[in-house]
């Protein structure tokens, strides 16, 4: 497979559809699989053994991508996008550490309302009525299922997680921004070098080291770096050459759900009311960043702007 063989003919629009739900399935799936496997392995260390095989295994996929001359913005692209990968995945992970995997799930979906916003900032461009309100329900969401004793009782790691949304969101901006103008092998190959080296850099001083070989621990690593890595960023990459930011946030939006399925099924989490009914606000706020203005309401807009223009005469 090659950075050329992925950016031939255009795909038809259910392909693209379909190879971003198998991303958020991979994705969602791994929660539960990362959170047992950090039992017996510092984070850092996992991070920097996950990125370093998927690594390598795109490297040999995509080996004769670096052999073109023109990979410079590919380059670019895939630094930024491996610095925002990685801070994502680092405060994903602690998080984890300190709170439950389905409320990591569902926290990290507070990106798919941010992209839309974010990119409204950066284009300088309003965000439309269903926006605001979509990110105003999924805050007030994340609010009721990290706040719990009182209105400043946040654990350490929902904050984290919170965090890791925002890494998120800008991740989808960069590769939407790279992705359909440059050599795609080189872009997915050098994101994730990138974040191996950052957590090559990190691991051994950040935090202690300390690591229980296992047959889960092994587990976890071949599934997270070949599947959830390689493959997921392989894959993301190529679709967002024919997918927007913001559809792409949006059918990632199947992750929260995914993960608390499988947190469900593998380990028997389950949410209570409030934070449920905080979960539903979330993938409320998710989908209403794509709905159209709501009805009524342009028009009272249009209305009032004509009114005011014949009053100014």
């Amino acid at each position: 497979m090659s950075g050329r063989k992925l950016a031939g003919e255009k795909p038809s629009g259910w392909t693209v559809d379909l190879s971003l739900i198998a991303v958020a399935l991979i994705w969602g799936a791994t929660f539960i699989l990362v959170k047992q496997a950090l039992a017996g392995v510092s984070t850092l260390l996992f991070l920097t053994l996950r990125f370093a095989f998927a690594t390598a295994a795109l490297a040999l996929i995509f080996r004769k991508e670096f052999r073109n001359a023109n990979i410079s913005r590919a380059m670019r692209g895939g630094l930024i996008a491996g610095c925002f990968l990685f801070s994502g995945y680092v405060l994903q992970t602690f998080g984890l550490k300190y709170t439950s995997a389905s409320k990591t799930g569902f926290i990290t979906g507070l990106y798919i309302p941010l992209v839309p916003l974010f990119s409204s900032l950066i284009y300088k461009k309003l965000p439309k009525v269903s926006e605001i309100m979509g990110v105003l329900a999924a805050f007030t969401g994340m609010a009721l299922m990290t706040i719990q004793k009182s209105f400043f009782d946040i654990g350490l790691g929902d904050l984290l997680v919170a965090g890791c949304a925002v890494a998120y969101a800008f991740h989808i901006l960069v590769l939407g921004r790279f992705a359909g103008s440059a050599n795609l092998g080189v872009l997915i190959v050098v994101q994730i070098a990138t974040a191996a080296g950052l957590s090559c850099g990190t691991f051994w001083w950040a935090e202690p080291v300390h690591i229980q070989w296992s047959a889960g621990l092994w587990v976890a690593l071949l599934v997270t770096s070949l599947l959830a890595t390689a493959l997921a960023f392989a894959v993301q990459t190529w679709a967002q050459r024919y997918s927007s930011p913001t559809r792409t946030a949006l059918i990632f939006s199947m992750e929260p759900l995914f993960a608390w399925a499988t947190s469900y099924v593998v380990a028997g989490e389950v949410l209570s009311r409030r934070a449920a009914f905080g979960g539903v606000l979330i993938l409320a706020g998710i989908l209403m960043v794509e709905l159209k203005p709501i009805p009524g309401f342009s028009f009272l807009v249009s209305r009032f702007s004509l009114l005011k223009r014949t009053g100014d005469r």
